[in-house]
């Protein structure tokens, strides 16, 4: 079962974090189709916001077709976000880099920055050939 986590000091309103927060975990399989979703009063008890906060965020994932509201039974994943699963490989591998990234004195916010840049760089370009390992994106070598 989801968690939520909410960040009062992000500046990202507090459903939207909701919303998020589910959408990771249906791209990462730790939700999938069928799970049911915490009742709103178990998220207002852990995280301490309004149920109404709790019920937008939830009618939101329902207006975008990934889960649905059960009268009397609950809100359920109606489909997954899944195509890369929480024991893939690429994520042991980006565990181990965050673990080098603090080591070198990367503060959270760092390492945010520097992962969109690199997200940036390399999924809001037009698609091409994926450079192999001591190349550039043009093909040259480093």
């Amino acid at each position: 079962m989801v968690e939520y986590r909410i960040d009062r000091h992000s500046g990202v309103a507090t459903y939207v974090q909701i919303v998020q927060q589910t959408k990771q975990a249906l791209r990462l399989g730790v939700l999938r189709p069928g799970d049911k979703l915490p009742t709103a009063r178990e998220v207002v008890e852990a995280t301490a916001i309004n149920p109404n906060t709790v019920l937008k965020a939830y009618r939101e994932l329902e207006r975008d077709g990934l889960v649905e509201a059960r009268r009397g039974l609950g809100t359920f994943v109606r489909r997954g976000l899944s195509t890369a699963p929480a024991d893939s490989p690429l994520r042991s591998e980006l565990g181990a880099w965050a673990v080098r990234a603090r080591e070198a004195g990367l503060d959270r916010e760092d390492v945010a920055a520097l992962f969109t840049a690199v997200l940036d760089e390399h999924f809001t370009t037009t698609p091409g050939p994926v450079p192999s390992p001591g190349q550039t994106s043009q093909g040259d070598p480093s």
